[in-house]
């Protein structure tokens, strides 16, 4: 009977981990950070952004903002007047859901400068067939993201199997 509440403990400790355990947080821009002049679209591209992660927005405080926005708003550089602007200089967004996210700072983003968009994917993507065209990934097609996702799956593994032997030996 208590090794079966050791085994449920376990796996809820399994459950509520796994999900920040395989996120990643990305400093917009890397070290450059939010700042003019910087291509942020370039700094996006063969970045796999999953549901679970976190940007990361650093500026000087009070030299820009971060505004989350939708496609219009972006693309004419405009929030609508709900949209309160994060000014911290250190704003940090988790990526909650999957798909489009559109990011601009109210001072710049006219100019063409500190705008940002990133597609979201799913926390795990199933390699079972697709049902629009029935295809089935490759081994091959994996990015490299995806594949530290999977070894940080199997450590995260390991440590609960180490910690669940620790209990079942003392």
């Amino acid at each position: 009977m208590a090794s079966s509440l050791w085994i449920l403990v376990v796996i809820a400790i399994v459950a509520i981990t796994l999900p920040s355990t395989l996120a990643t947080d990305f400093t917009v821009g890397d070290d450059n950070g939010w700042l003019l002049d910087y291509n942020y679209q370039a700094w996006a591209m063969g970045k796999d952004f999953r549901v679970g992660d976190r940007l990361i927005f650093d500026y000087p405080q009070g030299a820009h903002d971060v505004l989350i926005v939708n496609a219009t708003g972006f693309q004419q550089c405009t929030a609508p007047s709900n949209v309160v602007p994060l000014t911290t200089g250190h704003d940090i967004i988790p990526l909650t859901a999957p798909g489009q996210k559109w990011y601009i700072c109210s001072y710049h983003c006219a100019t063409g400068n500190m705008k940002l968009s990133i597609t979201v994917l799913p926390l795990v993507q199933s390699p079972v067939a697709s049902p629009s065209t029935g295809a089935v990934p490759s081994a091959n097609s994996s990015s490299a993201a995806s594949g530290i996702a999977i070894s940080k799956y199997y450590a995260l593994m390991i440590r609960v199997l180490g910690m669940f032997m620790m209990i079942f030996m003392v």
